[in-house]
């Protein structure tokens, strides 16, 4: 008599292994040291390393870099980098976590009109900068504040309307209602640029995506909500992982599916309004790297979002090295490289897709 096979334990999934973590870490520091050295004035890595080193307390080493070279590296390039760190991570972050409510792996941080939102609130700004004589836009505060605020009224009015009906709508019902909230508000863009004309080359630098920075102003107005949505993020990872069993289970192990679903999407939805109010539109960030560590490193949430920050955060401050470097002394607008870069990545998940289904 053949005994009968055992059945594989179900246990937990996989955890983040030190390796990958390891590996983020060093793409991160790699971004910046390259981030920092590469420029119309290129710098040696190996200085440029010990020149950031000597930004640690009680490191005193000796660069070799001259004192406008120091300037160019702690006051011009530091700031840009650390910027594109913040940005690509939060970026990433968000929408690996949308990825997990929405159970979907193509979802991405605008999902929920954040670009829509933030569009309108910059293109009004600008309209009604340039008709104020440029009293509004002269500001530095004004278009990430606008950008900021836009964002989040187009994630209010997309949850307004997609639990109108109920407490029980589905994810599906709020996907759709951030289509119709996008479209709505992408009309409303389109007008306001046919109405003045004139402002069309300023808001669509802004739309293309930038991280050019005078200093540090930027990343200080974005660094409190990027710990923030890391945070939250971070700490309700697990339950991504629960969520995708489906809510009836989930509700059997303890979870409120709609409350930690609700929890994630508001703490994704601030990290992103942060990111586009520093740095603009910048596309296919939020789908390449949650979607790329999930083939790679695997599946689980507890994977995924950690790591999806560092790499994150690498690609896009090395993807604004080729923004800045490739067509010197021009620079090309970061959103441009980064869709160029999202096309072909299509691609390739299609063709595996095709793959596997056949």
């Amino acid at each position: 008599m053949r005994k009968a096979p055992t059945p594989t334990p179900v246990g937990r999934p996989a955890g983040l292994r030190p390796g990958w973590l390891a590996a983020g870490v060093v793409a991160v520091l790699v971004a910046l040291v390259a981030g920092v050295s590469l420029g119309p004035v290129s710098l040696p890595p190996g200085s440029v390393a010990a020149e950031l080193l000597n930004l640690l307390p009680g490191v005193h080493l000796d660069s070799g870099l001259t004192e406008r070279e120091i300037a160019i590296v702690t006051e011009l390039r530091l700031p840009r980098v650390v910027l594109g760190l913040l940005v690509g991570g939060l970026l990433a972050l968000a929408g690996g976590c949308y990825q997990g409510v929405f159970r979907n792996p193509l979802a991405d941080p605008y999902l929920l009109g954040v670009a829509a939102g933030a569009g309108l609130a910059v293109t009004a700004v600008i309209a009604l900068g340039a008709g104020a004589g440029g009293a509004l836009t002269g500001l530095p505060v004004t278009i990430p504040l606008a950008a900021f605020v836009g964002s989040l009224g187009a994630v209010a009015m997309t949850y307004l309307l997609g639990v109108a009906g109920g407490r029980g709508r589905s994810t599906a019902t709020l996907i759709l209602a951030g289509v119709a909230v996008s479209a709505f508000l992408s009309a409303g863009q389109t007008y306001l640029l046919q109405r003045n004309s004139d402002t069309i080359q300023q808001v669509y630098s802004w739309l293309l995506g930038r991280l050019a920075t005078a200093g540090w102003h930027d990343v200080r107005l974005i660094l409190p909500y990027f710990l923030l949505t890391t945070v939250m993020v971070l700490l309700h990872r697990r339950e991504l992982d629960v969520l995708s069993v489906g809510d009836d289970e989930a509700i059997g192990l303890g979870l409120h599916p709609q409350r930690s679903r609700y929890l994630l999407i508001a703490a994704a939805s601030l990290g992103t309004a942060a990111a586009v109010s520093a740095s603009g539109l910048i596309g296919f960030v939020g789908i390449i790297v949650p979607h790329t560590v999930r083939m790679l490193a695997g599946s689980s949430y507890r994977v995924v979002l950690p790591l999806s920050l560092l790499f994150g955060g690498a690609f896009l401050a090395l993807t604004d090295v080729v923004a800045r470097t490739a067509a010197a002394p021009a620079e090309i607008p970061i959103g441009v490289v980064t869709a160029l870069l999202g096309g072909p990545f299509f691609v390739l998940v299609l063709r595996s897709s095709r793959r596997v289904l056949t």
